[in-house]
């Protein structure tokens, strides 16, 4: 298996294992695997750059900055507070917020829970545009 043929399997892993789990804190643990993947993956991240600086896909700057809010939340949540200085409002507040999920706490008063569905919207997209980019790639 090709160097990147083994990215594109572990990046459909990745994207299939957020398919398939149910809306749960799971769920948001699984949005936190597929977005630290891309970041620690200089041709994903590459790709994803690519991707919003050619508009393959309308928004996908926007699109990766809500998985990227995630990702942050759930780094603060594993840091268990050990933060340096002030996180400022946003990022309290998504932790919050998926305090509240992992606790089962779910409503719609929740922004997160709420906008669970747009989240797996937003990985489709995101999923989409780096597949392309790896399909065209010659690496």
């Amino acid at each position: 298996m090709t160097l990147l043929a083994k990215k594109k399997f572990d990046l459909k892993k990745k994207f299939q294992k957020i398919l398939k789990t149910p809306a749960s804190y799971a769920f948001f643990v699984a949005i936190h695997d597929f977005v630290k993947f891309i970041e620690l993956d200089p041709v994903l991240s590459d790709g994803l750059s690519h991707c919003i600086k050619t508009s393959q896909s309308p928004n996908i700057a926007t699109k990766y900055a809500n998985l990227k809010l995630v990702y942050q939340g759930m780094e603060d949540i594993f840091a268990g507070g050990r933060s340096i200085g002030d996180l400022g409002h946003k990022r309290y507040m998504v932790i919050l917020d998926l305090n509240r999920i992992q606790n089962k706490e779910v409503s719609e008063n929740n922004s997160f829970w709420k906008k669970r569905e747009l989240f797996r919207k937003l990985i489709i997209d995101i999923h989409e545009g780096l597949n392309l980019h790896l399909s065209r790639s010659k690496k």
